[in-house]
């Protein structure tokens, strides 16, 4: 999907949102990420799910899905950091949707993912990404390396390991990849959407194909991910070497209900953002090696 026109309009002009200054559009080149697919059980995924409006996207044999996508921004107009999603393929209505179905007719399903765990690399992406698009971002210590035959990521919060994913490195990256992506996300006692737009040459494989690995740690960010029915196997794996994005600075949200009422704003409110800086400063490297008995 093409940038909408009404993005292209306003390229080259300035905006100053929280304290961040922006070049618009807000916009990533010479990008690379990595995306993998993880078959999990239909009603554990649901149940991670808030409110009543998004649905596990739900596939041929019955399973949802878990997404893994790292990206490393090189360039962008808050300087370079690393995001790692750790997500749930989901689509938005009052009904789950029909196998199938929403991996074709996105915009009919509103089909996305929703965002389980988003560290990043830097305090100005956190400040960025969950005070105005409602990310739920966090600093960790996270790398991104890329070898002749594989792709790998690993996270660790606080000295203790979280969570690393490895892909079998495609031969080639030639495949025209032109998408829009939905994240959503729960700030604030709401529901947030935000859009962002890919454009790259992917190399992309599936089934038997696509072959990689992931290992959850103990920590409490992530462990309860080994606990959804996860198949260690990629049913899909996606790497993108030169990426160009733009993220939407349109963005919408809906309030989240409850069957009582609510006394507390979940999971953070706006005191987790407000007294944030600019710094672009990384943490340490992630340095645990020995995660094999965390494989799934």
């Amino acid at each position: 999907m093409s940038i909408p026109n009404r993005i292209k309009a306003y390229t080259g002009r300035y905006a100053l949102v929280d304290g961040i200054p922006f070049t618009m559009p807000v916009r990533t080149v010479n990008a690379q990420a990595f995306m993998a697919g993880f078959f999990c059980d239909y009603q554990k995924a649901a149940a991670l799910l808030p409110g009543i409006q998004l649905h596990p996207l739900r596939l041929w044999n019955g399973k949802a899905v878990f997404m893994v996508t790292v990206v490393n921004y090189i360039n962008t107009t808050i300087g370079k950091y690393i995001e790692y999603s750790l997500a749930l393929a989901v689509t938005r209505g009052a009904r789950p949707a029909p196998p199938m179905l929403p991996a074709v007719f996105m915009s009919t399903y509103h089909t996305g993912q929703f965002i389980l765990d988003l560290p990043v690399s830097t305090e100005i992406s956190v400040k960025g990404g969950k005070g105005i698009w409602g990310m739920p971002k966090h600093r960790a210590s996270l790398d991104f390396n890329v070898t002749d035959d594989l792709v790998s990521a690993q996270y660790e919060d606080a000295g203790e390991f979280a969570f690393r994913i490895e892909i079998e490195r495609p031969k080639t990256a030639r495949f025209p990849l032109n998408i829009m992506a939905t994240n959503y996300s729960h700030f604030r006692n709401m529901l947030m959407a935000s859009y962002i737009y890919f454009n790259a040459g992917a190399g992309i494989r599936f089934g038997k194909k696509a072959r990689g690995s992931i290992y959850i740690g103990e920590h409490a960010r992530t462990a309860f991910m080994r606990d959804i029915g996860l198949e260690g196997d990629p049913f899909f794996t996606l790497f993108m070497p030169d990426a160009t994005g733009v993220l939407d600075d349109h963005f919408q949200c809906w309030f989240m209900t409850y069957d009582t009422p609510p006394t507390s704003v979940t999971p953070e409110g706006m005191e987790s953002v407000i007294y944030l800086g600019l710094g672009e400063q990384w943490l340490p490297a992630p340095s645990i090696t020995d995660y094999a008995r965390f494989k799934i």
